[in-house]
């Protein structure tokens, strides 16, 4: 086994790891808080159905996720960065403008800190994996094999389009045309520049521009309703 694909596995598992922490955490805080979103176990083996497709990173042509050809700024700081704007976004929009009166408990999009930590880290990784690590490999893999990589620019932009659309069409809000159209722009926005950090720096940059949004909309939002809003 090639060593960039042992890292591939050892990161993976060290995300598995992190969301069984969280299951245990969930489940024995689960009786002091209303609405506390607990993973199952059930949801650890169906992460599991990522793993192979860890070792087909190279043939889809897409970067192993520590690739010695990516830096550190490439694949963690540049990602983190866009994904907080765009969290920073959400906040302005639907906090300060849309919903400025404090809360009176957490709403369901946030968590209790610091399970909130494991339970965001867990969706990222969730998301990540199905919205972009699975779909694109297998594609890509198709189109390096279809006529010798001959349409694998065209293949990779269509797929890029595509599974860039399909979470923010799955997550429109109600409400009004233009708060819909935020949602949607925004949301397309991100899944697709996204799958261009994927292309260019490999799952961990996908992963880490995703957790960036989350740290801002999920984690320190909910610290500042739950510490300041809710005291």
């Amino acid at each position: 086994m090639k060593a960039e694909v042992r890292k591939n596995l050892t990161t993976y598992f060290i995300l598995l790891i992190i969301v069984l922490i969280g299951i245990y955490y969930g489940r024995s805080i689960a009786g002091d808080y209303r609405f506390l979103r607990v993973w199952d176990f059930s949801n650890l083996m169906i992460m599991a159905i990522g793993i192979p497709f860890l070792f087909f990173q190279s043939q889809a042509r897409l970067p192993e996720f520590w690739s010695s050809f990516v830096s550190s700024k490439t694949r963690i700081v540049v990602p983190l960065v866009i994904g907080m704007v765009f969290g920073i976004l959400d906040v302005f929009v639907f906090k300060v403008i849309i919903h400025p009166e404090p809360y009176t408990e957490l709403p369901p999009f946030l968590q209790p800190f610091p399970y909130s930590v494991f339970l965001y880290l867990s969706g990222a990784f969730e998301v990540e994996v199905f919205y972009r690590m699975i779909p694109l490999t297998i594609i890509m893999v198709a189109g390096s094999w279809f006529k010798e990589g001959k349409h694998y620019s065209s293949i990779f932009w269509i797929a890029l389009l595509l599974t860039s659309l399909r979470e923010p069409i799955e997550q429109l809000p109600d409400g009004n045309l233009t708060l819909v159209l935020y949602s949607l722009l925004t949301g397309f926005a991100m899944n697709f520049l996204q799958g261009i950090y994927y292309s260019k720096a490999g799952f961990i940059a996908s992963l880490f521009l995703r957790l960036g949004h989350y740290l801002i909309w999920h984690i320190l939002l909910g610290v500042f309703v739950e510490y300041v809003e809710l005291l």
